[in-house]
């Protein structure tokens, strides 16, 4: 509840002013609910009233209280956590599932984002003293890391559509961050956290000063804090050594026995090469010609030799990150002034410089495809002689065509022979871990601010209006180092004497992919690297009306107050732009080797112009049946200059039958726009998860005729169904982007809520609250794109021939470059989040021995499911994990106990993740042990003592019993959830974590 200092008297004035927030819970410890003391009296003895707004809610008036709930978090209860990273701070509460943050390296984006009810982080709307903060990114998500939160006054999070009041995308709910007013003195605080393990360090300095000015009619506030976060490695945890295949369960008993990975077989050796569980880019190089079927694969020996058997993979885990690196610098001002006593002006400037590291395996060639020269002098005599008899095997079997009319030309016939030999050139893909290269990395490079200036105060009467304007800016530099440069290695392998190149560039350097490592030496491994830029800016632009006051001729005999409005205009404008260099513009897959695709440039934007209108309307005070009775109601038309036009409403009451019981109801249509990246993105290829190609040689089996007519549809020769490699690593090429002629709609949401608080007065405990609320968050329409596994599934079990026309084969399979399953950003079917969440809160006095505070908050998911289409199978979430759903455990909840004895604070939180089993669709092609989750607990301590009125110290624990992450096997989730074997940001995969502070206060 947002309590502004500015006063105005009122003829009715309620008998009571009643709660502003119903009830305000965390995951961390329930917000003890207090009525407000907000009624005054005045000099001449007349009654004045502090105005209120809540969250999710515009509305300044006297007593009003929330129709939806609300959790909330104050700055003490923060302070329990000894937590300088928001992300990490709304983790904890069970209404959310962790977004990218400091635990997700492969397919992190540098920032922290927040995803409510698990359905996606660009659904959630935040705010900064009820004002948009500016995104990251083209694609509408707020980084978190740019919230000073040395200066939170509270965290208030609004369950459901909040649309009608904020506008587009707060379809989940409005995280609202209140800052610290009218701050007076010096705060330094200092945090300290590190792993039981010794690492994993996180050091954070805050100085925070304010002062009022002009005999207190101003004041002003700067708060500068510094953090950094040290990076933890899966190479420094048992589990994260080595990579367990969640399919097999192969590397799984040696992880149990403390052993380190089977070493390959001999004559096949080389850093981090094992002999299972792990990349088919590896050392020696993997060979295939393209096309060529099976039969023309194998695998290089440290001899040079070339045979059909493989025999070892790369072990990639070591090289990743658990926690990546991070250091951030940031300065926040907040200002007002009181220009005369019915008019102020306020603002608040928030300015963030921050850089975060991601850091995987070293880069390869990744099947990538080459036009290689059977007379390059690396090949060995035997490896070529293997090769020419590869080739001719496939040429005999119609897999081989040299004609450039052929969907798939794989062979330069030089000499014209009609057969395969030294002379000629094979299309082949070779699978090769560029170790001597060094890891792959990528640097997020940020700086961010945002300036909101605005002027309030009185207008007539008890009216009042607000004038604001909003600037914000990201822009962000990534540097991508240590990749293979897929253009040069090109060239470098045309060379028939290893020492020139035959494009003739003297620049070039002759690779030698043929043999173990160190074949490449710092001369070609200096030629074959590629080093590329991407440069990202994001504007928006803000500019908000707003009046509210009472409507004195609107109010019921029954009522204590007439109908309180609010209405305004907002005007928007959001603008995001990408410019990649040439490296990463490069076409299919950039000149990188495992950057997963290619990037185009975006520039694109929308800007909205809005009309909004509130109200609360009292119809029942003081009444044998209901002490009170409030509707709310709420209206939003938003008109966007690309989608068109969209409308949200709110509507709902909330009755208070007896003085110690709420009854709160809220019915809302809520809507987003599409974001930026959905309307601009230029068509790409990447990279997604799928779990099996139909028409691959691990289908074989059960390939009949109607299914291989359908392979054949999309693209194959009869001689390639069922002979083509599978998925390599789980995932399949994809294009995605936007289609200019088919741009996709806002989607749409109607939220339900309803629910009830009860504050009896129990003679045996202090302040006991209990809430009880429903949700029922239904969108439609929702902007996404279907999984590359719905399609091949459509496809090929459905035989859908539209989903069929998706599907884009180059030699029959979908792993060689340019080939892939177009994911057009679109409208699918729906989304839905269902459940209950209870909070409860009371304090036991316990005379001389101080007192004992119990609270808590309980997630209950009911249903937690998505559809695309008619065609594909419904998607439920619920207590499940998998590819198509990160982690969702079906109940959760945290407990909090604290005991307070003079200058002494002692706190236990309980924090439960109830089991979860893998997506039964799934389940077969998961190892046994790895298809279930069991319920998780963990127990944090925190102690602080207060040496005097200037210091105090702290001292936690986090997962006290130092308890362990779950096996799972590194492909039973998606890339960016699932690391290391494990869900690293879903558990405390670091194990205990020691954390100390000391804050001085002047």
């Amino acid at each position: 509840m947002d309590m502004e200092n500015v006063l105005y008297t009122h003829t009715h004035i309620t008998k009571s002013i009643r709660l502003a927030l119903a009830v305000g819970v965390t995951g961390l410890t329930l917000s003890t609910i207090q009525p407000l003391q907000a009624q005054q009296t005045s000099q001449d003895g007349e009654a004045e009233v502090e105005v209120v707004t809540i969250t999710g809610s515009r509305i300044r008036a006297p007593g009003i209280e929330s129709s939806s709930p609300i959790l909330s978090l104050d700055s003490e209860q923060i302070s329990y956590l000894q937590q300088p990273e928001f992300e990490r701070i709304i983790r904890n509460l069970p209404a959310t599932i962790p977004g990218d943050g400091g635990n997700v390296n492969n397919g992190t984006e540098g920032a922290a984002t927040i995803d409510l009810r698990g359905l996606g982080p660009e659904r959630n709307l935040v705010l900064l003293d009820g004002k948009r903060m500016v995104p990251f990114s083209f694609d509408g998500e707020v980084d978190t890391a740019t919230i000073p939160t040395a200066l939170i006054d509270r965290i208030d999070v609004v369950t459901g559509g909040a649309s009608a009041v904020y506008g587009s995308d707060a379809i989940a709910g409005a995280i609202n961050i209140i800052l610290k007013r009218d701050f007076q003195g010096i705060v330094l605080d200092t945090n300290h956290s590190e792993t039981g393990d010794s690492d994993g360090e996180a050091d954070n300095i805050s100085l925070t000063l304010g002062s009022n000015f002009d005999d207190s009619r101003g004041n002003a506030v700067l708060s500068m804090s510094w953090f950094t976060r040290d990076p933890v490695l899966l190479g420094q945890r048992p589990l994260g050594l080595l990579g367990i295949d969640t399919a097999s369960g192969a590397n799984l008993q040696e992880f149990l026995n403390g052993q380190p990975p089977s070493p390959p077989a001999a004559g096949c050796s080389g850093p981090n090469v094992v002999a299972s569980g792990g990349s088919t880019t590896a050392i020696p190089t993997r060979f295939a010609i393209v096309g060529g079927g099976a039969a023309a694969s194998g695998q290089f020996r440290d001899d040079r030799t070339l045979e059909a058997s493989t025999c070892s993979v790369f072990n990639f885990n070591p090289f990743n990150y658990y926690q990546t690196p991070s250091e951030k610098y940031n300065a926040t001002a907040v200002v007002h002034y009181d220009v005369t006593d019915d008019l102020e002006v306020y603002s608040t400037f928030n300015y963030t410089n921050s850089t975060v590291d991601a850091q995987v395996a070293p880069s390869g060639t990744f099947g990538e495809t080459f036009d290689l020269p059977l007379a390059n002098p690396f090949i060995g005599d035997q490896a070529r002689q293997f090769m020419i008899d590869a080739g001719n095997t496939a040429l005999a079997a119609g897999l081989l065509s040299a004609d450039p009319n052929a969907d798939l030309t794989n062979w330069q016939d030089i000499n014209g022979n009609g057969v395969v030999d030294a002379a000629d050139y094979l299309n082949v893909q070779l699978r090769r871990r560029t170790v001597e290269l060094g890891p792959r990395s990528e640097r997020f490079d940020s700086d961010q601010f945002q300036l909101n200036l605005g002027i309030r105060g009185a207008l007539y009467a008890d009216w009042e209006f607000d004038l604001a304007f909003q600037y914000g800016e990201s822009n962000r530099t990534r540097v991508r180092d240590g990749y293979t440069n897929l253009t040069n290695i090109q060239n470098a392998l045309d060379s028939d004497d290893g020492v020139n190149c035959a494009n003739g560039d003297a620049t070039c350097v002759p690779i030698d992919l043929f043999g173990g490592f160190g074949t490449i030496t710092e001369e070609q491994a200096g030629y074959a690297r590629a080093i590329a830029l991407l440069q990202e800016k994001y504007e928006q632009t803000i500019g908000t009306l707003v009046f509210t006051g009472p409507v004195d001729f609107i109010e019921f005999p029954s009522a204590a107050a007439p109908l309180a409005i609010s209405f305004g205009l907002e005007t928007r404008q959001e603008t995001g732009s990408q410019e990649p260099d040439e490296c990463l513009k490069l076409a299919p897959s950039s000149c990188q080797g495992g950057a997963g695709g290619n990037l185009l440039p975006i520039s694109g934007g929308y800007k909205v112009d809005e009309f909004f209108f509130e109200g609360i309307l009292p119809v029942f005070d003081d009444q044998s049946f209901a002490e009170s009775l409030d509707v709310e109601l709420g209206y939003r038309y938003s008109d966007y200059n690309i989608s068109g036009s969209t409308n949200s409403w709110k509507f709902g009451f909330n009755w208070r039958p007896i003085s110690n019981l709420l009854v709160r109801v809220m019915q809302q249509q809520a809507s987003r726009a599409p974001n930026v990246g959905e309307l601009a993105s230029p068509v790409v290829t990447g990279l997604d998860d799928a779990t099996i190609d139909p028409c691959s040689i691990a289908n074989v089996g059960n390939i009949n005729a109607t299914l291989k007519a359908l392979c054949i549809s999309t693209g194959m020769s009869d001689a390639q169904v069922g002979a083509v490699q599978d998925i390599i690593s789980g995932q399949v090429n994809t294009f995605d982007g936007s289609d200019p002629n088919a741009l996709p709609g806002p989607e749409e949401a109607d939220t339900l809520t309803a629910g009830f608080v009860w504050t009896p007065d129990f003679t045996a405990v202090d302040d006991f609250t209990l809430s009880v609320d429903y949700y029922d968050i239904d969108i439609t329409n929702i902007i996404g794109e279907f999984s590359p596994q719905e399609i091949l599934d459509a496809c090929y079990t459905n035989g859908d021939t539209e989903q069929c026309n998706k599907i884009n084969r180059i030699g029959g399979d979908l792993t060689i470059s340019g080939s892939g399953i177009e994911l057009f950003t679109t409208n699918l079917q729906f989304l839905r989040a269902e459940g209950i969440e209870i909070a409860f809160d009371f304090g036991v006095d316990l005379g001389d021995k101080g007192t004992l505070n119990f609270s808590g908050n309980v997630n209950k998911y009911l249903t937690q499911e998505s559809k695309s289409a008619e065609f594909t199978s419904l998607v439920d979430c619920k207590g499940v994990y998998g590819t198509s759903c990160d982690p969702i455990s079906d109940l959760r909840w945290t407990q909090r106990t604290t005991w307070m004895w003079k200058d002494l604070t002692l706190s236990a939180q309980w924090r439960h993740i109830d089991a979860m089993e893998v997506q039964p669709n799934e389940a077969a092609a998961v190892f046994e042990a790895f298809r279930h989750i069991g319920s998780y607990d963990y127990i944090d301590l925190f102690g602080r003592y207060t040496l005097n009125e200037n210091i105090n110290f702290s001292l936690g624990v986090d997962n006290l019993f130092d308890k362990d992450s779950p096996v799972l096997g590194n492909e039973v989730g998606s890339t960016s959830a699932n690391s290391g074997n494990t869900f690293p940001s879903y558990f405390d995969n670091l194990g205990r974590i020691y954390r100390a502070g000391v804050k001085f206060t002047f």
